[in-house]
Protein backbone atom coordinates (compact mmCIF):
# COMPACT_ATOMS: atom_id res chain seq x y z
CA UNK A 1 0.00 0.00 0.00
CA UNK A 2 1.31 3.46 -0.87
CA UNK A 3 0.13 6.24 1.44
CA UNK A 4 0.29 9.71 -0.07
CA UNK A 5 -1.87 11.05 2.74
CA UNK A 6 -4.16 9.70 5.44
CA UNK A 7 -6.88 11.68 7.12
CA UNK A 8 -9.58 10.73 9.60
CA UNK A 9 -12.91 12.45 9.04
CA UNK A 10 -13.43 15.20 11.59
CA UNK A 11 -9.76 15.34 12.60
CA UNK A 12 -9.64 19.14 12.59
CA UNK A 13 -7.00 19.80 9.92
CA UNK A 14 -4.44 17.34 11.26
CA UNK A 15 -2.89 15.45 8.34
CA UNK A 16 -0.37 12.61 8.38
CA UNK A 17 2.14 12.27 5.56
CA UNK A 18 4.03 9.02 4.93
CA UNK A 19 7.38 8.68 3.17
CA UNK A 20 7.86 5.46 1.23
CA UNK A 21 11.46 4.29 1.78
CA UNK A 22 11.30 0.94 0.00
CA UNK A 23 9.03 -1.66 -1.55
CA UNK A 24 5.31 -0.93 -1.86
CA UNK A 25 2.78 -2.84 0.24
CA UNK A 26 -0.09 -4.10 -1.92
CA UNK A 27 -2.91 -3.93 0.61
CA UNK A 28 -6.07 -6.01 0.46
CA UNK A 29 -9.36 -5.46 2.27
CA UNK A 30 -10.77 -8.26 4.41
CA UNK A 31 -13.77 -7.87 6.67
CA UNK A 32 -13.42 -4.10 6.92
CA UNK A 33 -9.69 -4.19 7.69
CA UNK A 34 -6.75 -3.70 5.33
CA UNK A 35 -3.69 -5.95 5.26
CA UNK A 36 -0.42 -6.03 3.37
CA UNK A 37 0.13 -9.13 1.23
CA UNK A 38 3.09 -10.34 3.33
CA UNK A 39 3.91 -10.29 7.06
CA UNK A 40 6.47 -7.98 8.65
CA UNK A 41 8.89 -8.44 11.53
CA UNK A 42 8.71 -4.89 12.86
CA UNK A 43 6.34 -1.99 13.49
CA UNK A 44 8.27 1.26 13.88
CA UNK A 45 6.41 4.34 15.14
CA UNK A 46 8.41 7.56 14.78
CA UNK A 47 8.20 11.25 15.76
CA UNK A 48 6.05 10.49 18.80
CA UNK A 49 6.05 13.90 20.44
CA UNK A 50 2.46 15.15 20.55
CA UNK A 51 1.45 17.52 23.37
CA UNK A 52 -2.12 16.98 24.43
CA UNK A 53 -4.40 16.23 27.33
CA UNK A 54 -6.75 13.54 28.50
CA UNK A 55 -9.62 13.21 30.96
CA UNK A 56 -8.15 11.82 34.18
CA UNK A 57 -10.57 10.41 36.74
CA UNK A 58 -10.87 12.89 39.60
CA UNK A 59 -13.24 10.85 41.75
CA UNK A 60 -15.43 7.76 41.66
CA UNK A 61 -17.65 6.05 44.20
CA UNK A 62 -19.81 2.95 44.46
CA UNK A 63 -23.00 4.93 43.80
CA UNK A 64 -21.89 5.52 40.22
CA UNK A 65 -20.54 9.05 40.58
CA UNK A 66 -17.49 9.65 38.40
CA UNK A 67 -15.85 13.02 37.81
CA UNK A 68 -12.96 13.98 35.53
CA UNK A 69 -10.29 16.62 35.30
CA UNK A 70 -8.04 17.54 32.39
CA UNK A 71 -4.49 16.22 32.59
CA UNK A 72 -2.04 17.84 30.18
CA UNK A 73 1.01 16.01 28.87
CA UNK A 74 3.96 16.86 26.65
CA UNK A 75 7.36 15.55 25.74
CA UNK A 76 8.60 12.49 23.81
CA UNK A 77 6.30 9.46 24.15
CA UNK A 78 3.88 11.18 26.54
CA UNK A 79 1.50 9.95 27.89
CA UNK A 80 3.15 6.54 27.45
CA UNK A 81 5.88 7.65 29.87
CA UNK A 82 3.29 7.05 32.60
CA UNK A 83 3.01 3.58 34.11
CA UNK A 84 1.76 0.90 31.70
CA UNK A 85 0.12 -2.46 32.37
CA UNK A 86 0.44 -5.53 30.12
CA UNK A 87 -2.79 -7.18 28.93
CA UNK A 88 -3.25 -10.54 27.21
CA UNK A 89 -6.39 -12.01 25.70
CA UNK A 90 -6.64 -15.74 24.96
CA UNK A 91 -6.37 -18.13 23.53
CA UNK A 92 -2.70 -17.52 24.25
CA UNK A 93 0.18 -19.22 26.00
CA UNK A 94 2.67 -16.90 27.70
CA UNK A 95 6.08 -18.52 28.08
CA UNK A 96 8.28 -15.63 29.15
CA UNK A 97 7.92 -11.96 30.03
CA UNK A 98 10.71 -9.49 30.84
CA UNK A 99 10.77 -5.76 31.49
CA UNK A 100 13.97 -3.72 31.19
CA UNK A 101 14.60 -0.10 32.17
CA UNK A 102 17.71 2.06 31.83
CA UNK A 103 20.20 2.11 34.67
CA UNK A 104 22.36 4.95 35.93
CA UNK A 105 25.28 2.53 36.31
CA UNK A 106 26.71 -0.08 33.95
CA UNK A 107 29.63 -1.38 36.04
CA UNK A 108 28.02 -2.98 39.08
CA UNK A 109 26.67 -6.51 39.45
CA UNK A 110 23.58 -7.85 41.15
CA UNK A 111 22.48 -11.16 42.54
CA UNK A 112 19.43 -13.02 41.19
CA UNK A 113 18.00 -15.18 44.01
CA UNK A 114 16.17 -18.41 43.17
CA UNK A 115 12.83 -18.55 44.99
CA UNK A 116 9.33 -19.88 44.45
CA UNK A 117 5.83 -18.49 44.66
CA UNK A 118 2.81 -19.95 46.41
CA UNK A 119 -0.13 -21.02 44.22
CA UNK A 120 -3.85 -20.71 44.98
CA UNK A 121 -7.01 -21.66 43.15
CA UNK A 122 -10.45 -20.15 42.67
CA UNK A 123 -13.65 -20.43 40.65
CA UNK A 124 -14.88 -19.03 37.38
CA UNK A 125 -16.25 -15.88 35.76
CA UNK A 126 -15.33 -13.91 32.63
CA UNK A 127 -15.05 -10.31 31.45
CA UNK A 128 -13.77 -9.62 27.91
CA UNK A 129 -11.67 -6.90 26.26
CA UNK A 130 -14.34 -5.03 24.24
CA UNK A 131 -13.63 -4.77 20.55
CA UNK A 132 -16.26 -5.63 18.04
CA UNK A 133 -19.82 -5.03 19.16
CA UNK A 134 -21.05 -1.72 20.54
CA UNK A 135 -17.70 -0.01 19.96
CA UNK A 136 -17.81 -0.79 16.25
CA UNK A 137 -21.36 0.49 15.95
CA UNK A 138 -20.46 3.63 17.88
CA UNK A 139 -17.50 4.31 15.59
CA UNK A 140 -19.72 3.99 12.54
CA UNK A 141 -22.19 6.45 14.04
CA UNK A 142 -19.35 8.82 14.88
CA UNK A 143 -18.08 8.71 11.31
CA UNK A 144 -14.49 7.61 12.06
CA UNK A 145 -13.52 6.81 8.48
CA UNK A 146 -10.04 6.39 7.05
CA UNK A 147 -9.41 7.92 3.63
CA UNK A 148 -6.19 6.80 1.90
CA UNK A 149 -4.63 6.49 -1.53
CA UNK A 150 -4.07 2.78 -2.20
CA UNK A 151 -2.40 1.69 -5.42
CA UNK A 152 -3.29 5.04 -6.96
CA UNK A 153 -6.97 5.01 -5.96
CA UNK A 154 -8.72 6.76 -3.08
CA UNK A 155 -10.29 4.27 -0.64
CA UNK A 156 -12.23 4.74 2.60
CA UNK A 157 -13.24 2.42 5.44
CA UNK A 158 -14.27 2.39 9.09
CA UNK A 159 -11.19 2.65 11.31
CA UNK A 160 -11.60 -0.46 13.54
CA UNK A 161 -9.59 0.49 16.57
CA UNK A 162 -10.20 0.61 20.32
CA UNK A 163 -10.53 4.28 21.13
CA UNK A 164 -10.85 7.82 19.73
CA UNK A 165 -8.33 9.43 17.40
CA UNK A 166 -7.53 12.42 15.24
CA UNK A 167 -5.08 11.16 12.64
CA UNK A 168 -3.56 7.92 11.53
CA UNK A 169 -0.22 6.71 10.23
CA UNK A 170 2.69 4.46 11.28
CA UNK A 171 6.00 2.98 10.32
CA UNK A 172 6.65 -0.68 9.68
CA UNK A 173 9.63 -2.84 8.74
CA UNK A 174 8.87 -5.23 5.90
CA UNK A 175 10.44 -8.68 6.29
CA UNK A 176 9.59 -12.25 7.23
CA UNK A 177 8.78 -12.63 10.94
CA UNK A 178 11.45 -14.45 12.88
CA UNK A 179 10.54 -17.09 15.48
CA UNK A 180 12.42 -17.55 18.72
CA UNK A 181 12.97 -20.74 20.67
CA UNK A 182 11.89 -21.19 24.27
CA UNK A 183 14.34 -20.10 26.96
CA UNK A 184 15.44 -21.62 30.24
CA UNK A 185 16.53 -18.62 32.32
CA UNK A 186 15.24 -18.68 35.91
CA UNK A 187 14.50 -15.80 38.23
CA UNK A 188 13.14 -14.89 41.65
CA UNK A 189 9.43 -14.85 42.44
CA UNK A 190 7.36 -11.81 43.17
CA UNK A 191 6.52 -10.88 46.76
CA UNK A 192 8.99 -13.36 48.30
CA UNK A 193 12.08 -12.75 50.42
CA UNK A 194 13.94 -16.06 50.75
CA UNK A 195 17.28 -16.32 48.92
CA UNK A 196 19.13 -19.36 47.60
CA UNK A 197 22.90 -19.90 47.79
CA UNK A 198 22.74 -20.86 44.11
CA UNK A 199 22.23 -17.25 42.99
CA UNK A 200 24.21 -16.21 39.92
CA UNK A 201 25.97 -12.90 39.17
CA UNK A 202 25.26 -10.97 35.99
CA UNK A 203 26.57 -7.62 34.78
CA UNK A 204 23.76 -5.07 35.02
CA UNK A 205 24.62 -3.48 31.67
CA UNK A 206 22.71 -0.40 30.62
CA UNK A 207 19.16 -1.78 30.93
CA UNK A 208 18.75 -4.05 33.99
CA UNK A 209 15.79 -6.38 34.12
CA UNK A 210 13.21 -5.07 36.59
CA UNK A 211 10.59 -7.81 36.13
CA UNK A 212 10.60 -11.36 34.81
CA UNK A 213 8.28 -14.36 34.39
CA UNK A 214 9.00 -17.90 33.23
CA UNK A 215 5.98 -20.18 32.89
CA UNK A 216 7.92 -23.45 32.79
CA UNK A 217 9.59 -22.76 36.14
CA UNK A 218 6.50 -21.03 37.59
CA UNK A 219 8.75 -18.23 38.80
CA UNK A 220 8.41 -14.48 38.65
CA UNK A 221 10.11 -11.35 39.93
CA UNK A 222 8.98 -7.78 40.13
CA UNK A 223 5.47 -8.39 38.81
CA UNK A 224 2.00 -9.55 39.79
CA UNK A 225 -0.78 -11.32 37.85
CA UNK A 226 -4.27 -9.82 37.90
CA UNK A 227 -7.56 -10.30 36.06
CA UNK A 228 -11.10 -8.91 36.04
CA UNK A 229 -12.75 -11.27 38.53
CA UNK A 230 -13.28 -8.86 41.40
CA UNK A 231 -15.39 -10.40 44.17
CA UNK A 232 -13.86 -13.85 43.70
CA UNK A 233 -11.25 -14.11 46.45
CA UNK A 234 -10.14 -10.49 46.08
CA UNK A 235 -11.35 -7.23 44.62
CA UNK A 236 -15.01 -6.23 44.46
CA UNK A 237 -18.08 -6.54 42.27
CA UNK A 238 -21.18 -4.35 42.15
CA UNK A 239 -24.00 -3.56 39.77
CA UNK A 240 -22.57 -0.13 38.97
CA UNK A 241 -19.00 -0.80 37.84
CA UNK A 242 -19.06 -4.59 37.53
CA UNK A 243 -15.94 -6.62 38.36
CA UNK A 244 -12.85 -4.83 39.59
CA UNK A 245 -9.31 -6.10 39.24
CA UNK A 246 -8.51 -9.17 41.31
CA UNK A 247 -5.52 -11.37 41.86
CA UNK A 248 -5.39 -13.96 39.09
CA UNK A 249 -5.68 -17.62 40.02
CA UNK A 250 -3.21 -20.16 38.65
CA UNK A 251 -5.13 -20.98 35.46
CA UNK A 252 -6.46 -17.48 34.83
CA UNK A 253 -10.15 -18.40 35.01
CA UNK A 254 -11.00 -16.81 38.36
CA UNK A 255 -9.79 -14.54 41.10
CA UNK A 256 -7.45 -15.51 43.95
CA UNK A 257 -7.07 -14.27 47.51
CA UNK A 258 -3.40 -13.29 47.16
CA UNK A 259 -0.61 -12.99 44.54
CA UNK A 260 -0.27 -16.27 42.63
CA UNK A 261 2.03 -17.41 39.85
CA UNK A 262 -0.04 -17.82 36.69
CA UNK A 263 0.57 -21.03 34.69
CA UNK A 264 0.75 -19.13 31.40
CA UNK A 265 -2.23 -20.69 29.59
CA UNK A 266 -4.98 -18.13 28.88
CA UNK A 267 -8.31 -19.64 27.88
CA UNK A 268 -10.09 -18.39 24.77
CA UNK A 269 -11.61 -14.99 25.53
CA UNK A 270 -10.09 -14.64 29.01
CA UNK A 271 -7.87 -11.68 29.94
CA UNK A 272 -4.79 -11.65 32.17
CA UNK A 273 -3.11 -8.45 33.35
CA UNK A 274 0.51 -8.02 34.45
CA UNK A 275 1.61 -5.09 36.60
CA UNK A 276 4.67 -4.40 38.71
CA UNK A 277 4.73 -5.75 42.26
CA UNK A 278 4.55 -2.25 43.75
CA UNK A 279 1.21 -1.98 45.52
CA UNK A 280 -0.84 1.20 45.39
CA UNK A 281 -1.09 0.82 49.17
CA UNK A 282 2.54 1.94 49.38
CA UNK A 283 2.79 5.56 50.48
CA UNK A 284 5.00 6.53 47.55
CA UNK A 285 3.06 4.64 44.86
CA UNK A 286 1.15 7.68 43.52
CA UNK A 287 -1.53 5.68 41.70
CA UNK A 288 -4.03 8.50 41.36
CA UNK A 289 -7.72 7.69 41.79
CA UNK A 290 -8.25 3.97 42.48
CA UNK A 291 -11.60 2.20 42.66
CA UNK A 292 -12.50 1.39 46.26
CA UNK A 293 -11.90 -2.27 47.07
CA UNK A 294 -10.01 -3.12 43.89
CA UNK A 295 -6.63 -4.84 43.77
CA UNK A 296 -4.36 -2.02 42.66
CA UNK A 297 -0.70 -2.00 41.63
CA UNK A 298 1.59 0.28 39.69
CA UNK A 299 2.46 -0.52 36.12
CA UNK A 300 5.87 0.06 34.56
CA UNK A 301 6.67 3.74 34.14
CA UNK A 302 9.35 5.81 32.47
CA UNK A 303 9.67 7.21 28.95
CA UNK A 304 12.35 4.65 28.04
CA UNK A 305 11.59 0.97 28.72
CA UNK A 306 11.60 -2.42 27.03
CA UNK A 307 8.97 -5.16 27.24
CA UNK A 308 9.86 -8.60 25.85
CA UNK A 309 7.24 -11.35 25.61
CA UNK A 310 7.40 -14.92 24.28
CA UNK A 311 4.02 -16.45 23.49
CA UNK A 312 1.89 -18.52 21.17
CA UNK A 313 -1.64 -17.77 19.96
CA UNK A 314 -3.19 -21.15 19.04
CA UNK A 315 -6.15 -21.30 16.68
CA UNK A 316 -9.08 -22.72 18.69
CA UNK A 317 -11.36 -23.01 15.68
CA UNK A 318 -14.03 -20.86 17.35
CA UNK A 319 -15.93 -18.31 15.26
CA UNK A 320 -18.02 -16.90 18.12
CA UNK A 321 -17.98 -13.16 18.86
CA UNK A 322 -14.75 -12.06 20.59
CA UNK A 323 -13.44 -15.64 20.56
CA UNK A 324 -10.30 -16.94 18.85
CA UNK A 325 -9.06 -13.34 18.72
CA UNK A 326 -5.94 -13.30 20.92
CA UNK A 327 -4.13 -10.05 21.63
CA UNK A 328 -1.27 -8.48 23.56
CA UNK A 329 -1.66 -4.79 24.38
CA UNK A 330 -0.42 -2.13 26.81
CA UNK A 331 -2.65 0.29 28.71
CA UNK A 332 -2.07 3.32 30.85
CA UNK A 333 -2.38 1.50 34.18
CA UNK A 334 -4.78 4.14 35.50
CA UNK A 335 -7.41 2.59 33.21
CA UNK A 336 -7.78 -0.84 34.86
CA UNK A 337 -7.33 0.67 38.34
CA UNK A 338 -10.66 2.47 37.95
CA UNK A 339 -13.17 0.89 35.54
CA UNK A 340 -11.53 -0.51 32.43
CA UNK A 341 -14.75 -1.82 30.89
CA UNK A 342 -16.98 1.02 32.05
CA UNK A 343 -17.07 4.77 31.41
CA UNK A 344 -15.16 5.80 34.53
CA UNK A 345 -11.58 5.66 33.23
CA UNK A 346 -9.18 7.85 31.31
CA UNK A 347 -9.35 5.48 28.34
CA UNK A 348 -12.40 7.21 26.91
CA UNK A 349 -11.29 10.43 25.24
CA UNK A 350 -12.96 13.69 24.41
CA UNK A 351 -12.73 14.74 20.75
CA UNK A 352 -13.72 18.35 21.36
CA UNK A 353 -10.19 19.52 20.44
CA UNK A 354 -7.66 18.05 17.97
CA UNK A 355 -5.09 17.11 20.64
CA UNK A 356 -7.51 15.56 23.09
CA UNK A 357 -7.84 11.80 23.41
CA UNK A 358 -7.50 8.90 25.77
CA UNK A 359 -4.63 8.39 28.19
CA UNK A 360 -2.98 5.71 26.09
CA UNK A 361 -3.31 2.23 24.62
CA UNK A 362 -0.86 0.41 22.36
CA UNK A 363 -2.13 -2.72 20.63
CA UNK A 364 1.15 -4.59 20.22
CA UNK A 365 -0.20 -7.56 18.26
CA UNK A 366 -3.92 -8.11 17.92
CA UNK A 367 -6.10 -10.45 15.90
CA UNK A 368 -9.08 -8.49 14.54
CA UNK A 369 -11.26 -11.40 13.36
CA UNK A 370 -11.93 -14.86 14.74
CA UNK A 371 -9.38 -17.33 13.41
CA UNK A 372 -7.36 -14.76 11.46
CA UNK A 373 -3.60 -15.32 11.25
CA UNK A 374 -2.64 -11.63 10.86
CA UNK A 375 -1.77 -9.64 13.99
CA UNK A 376 -1.90 -5.87 13.59
CA UNK A 377 -0.68 -3.01 15.77
CA UNK A 378 -2.26 0.38 16.55
CA UNK A 379 -1.56 3.35 18.85
CA UNK A 380 -4.48 5.09 20.57
CA UNK A 381 -4.09 8.46 22.26
CA UNK A 382 -4.20 12.09 20.99
CA UNK A 383 -3.00 10.72 17.65
CA UNK A 384 -4.05 7.34 16.30
CA UNK A 385 -1.26 5.56 14.43
CA UNK A 386 -1.46 2.37 12.42
CA UNK A 387 -1.44 0.96 8.90
CA UNK A 388 -1.94 -2.27 6.96
CA UNK A 389 1.23 -4.06 8.10
CA UNK A 390 0.87 -7.20 10.22
CA UNK A 391 2.94 -9.80 12.05
CA UNK A 392 2.20 -13.46 11.41
CA UNK A 393 0.13 -14.95 14.23
CA UNK A 394 2.16 -17.57 16.16
CA UNK A 395 -0.44 -20.36 16.09
CA UNK A 396 2.13 -23.16 16.60
CA UNK A 397 5.70 -21.85 16.90
CA UNK A 398 6.75 -19.55 19.74
CA UNK A 399 7.06 -15.85 18.92
CA UNK A 400 9.29 -13.47 20.88
CA UNK A 401 8.37 -9.82 20.45
CA UNK A 402 10.08 -6.79 21.99
CA UNK A 403 8.40 -3.43 22.57
CA UNK A 404 10.93 -0.61 22.99
CA UNK A 405 9.89 2.88 24.06
CA UNK A 406 12.88 5.14 23.31
CA UNK A 407 12.58 8.69 24.63
CA UNK A 408 15.70 10.03 22.91
CA UNK A 409 14.58 8.82 19.48
CA UNK A 410 10.90 9.67 20.09
CA UNK A 411 10.24 6.22 18.70
CA UNK A 412 8.53 2.97 19.62
CA UNK A 413 9.75 -0.23 17.98
CA UNK A 414 7.76 -3.48 18.06
CA UNK A 415 10.09 -6.15 16.71
CA UNK A 416 10.21 -9.95 16.58
CA UNK A 417 13.44 -11.45 17.94
CA UNK A 418 15.40 -14.65 17.33
CA UNK A 419 17.48 -16.48 19.94
CA UNK A 420 16.65 -14.16 22.83
CA UNK A 421 18.12 -15.70 26.01
CA UNK A 422 16.29 -13.56 28.62
CA UNK A 423 19.36 -11.95 30.23
CA UNK A 424 19.17 -10.03 33.48
CA UNK A 425 20.24 -6.93 31.59
CA UNK A 426 20.40 -5.57 28.07
CA UNK A 427 23.35 -3.64 26.72
CA UNK A 428 22.81 -0.40 24.85
CA UNK A 429 23.88 -2.26 21.70
CA UNK A 430 21.09 -4.81 22.19
CA UNK A 431 18.59 -2.00 22.69
CA UNK A 432 19.82 -0.30 19.53
CA UNK A 433 19.32 -3.57 17.64
CA UNK A 434 15.67 -3.68 18.76
CA UNK A 435 15.30 -0.10 17.57
CA UNK A 436 17.08 -0.52 14.23
CA UNK A 437 15.09 -1.09 11.06
CA UNK A 438 15.31 -4.44 9.34
CA UNK A 439 18.07 -4.50 6.68
CA UNK A 440 16.23 -6.88 4.36
CA UNK A 441 16.38 -6.04 0.64
CA UNK A 442 12.59 -5.76 0.59
CA UNK A 443 12.53 -3.34 3.52
CA UNK A 444 9.38 -1.21 3.65
CA UNK A 445 9.21 1.67 6.11
CA UNK A 446 6.86 4.55 6.70
CA UNK A 447 8.23 7.50 8.64
CA UNK A 448 5.51 9.82 9.90
CA UNK A 449 5.62 13.60 9.63
CA UNK A 450 2.62 15.15 11.35
CA UNK A 451 1.47 18.72 11.57
CA UNK A 452 -1.61 20.34 12.99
Amino acid sequence: MKYSSVLLAGSAASTAYALNLGAICDAIEDGGNWYCSNPVSQFLYSDLNFPGKYRAVASMDNSGTCTFKDRAYEGPLAPFDEDLSLHFRGKANILNVAVYKPSSSSSSKREVPQTSHSKRHGHGHRHLHKKYHEEEEEMKKRGDMVIATINGQVQSWVNNYFGPATTSTAAAGYATASVATSATTTASASKTTSTSSEASSYPTGDFPRVAYYNAADKTAEGLVFLNHHGGEGSGVWDTVWGNSLSYCNEDGTSGASSPTVFNGEIADGEEVVIMSDKSCDDADADCGVVREGTVAYKGFEGATKVFVVELTMPDTGSTATNMNMPAFWLLNAAIPRTAQYADCSCWKGDNSSPNEGGCGELDVIEILASGDTRAKSTFHFAKSLGNSAYIKRPTEDNLTVAVLFHEGKQTVSIKTLSDFDWPTSLSSDQVDEILSEESSTNLFSLMSFLSS
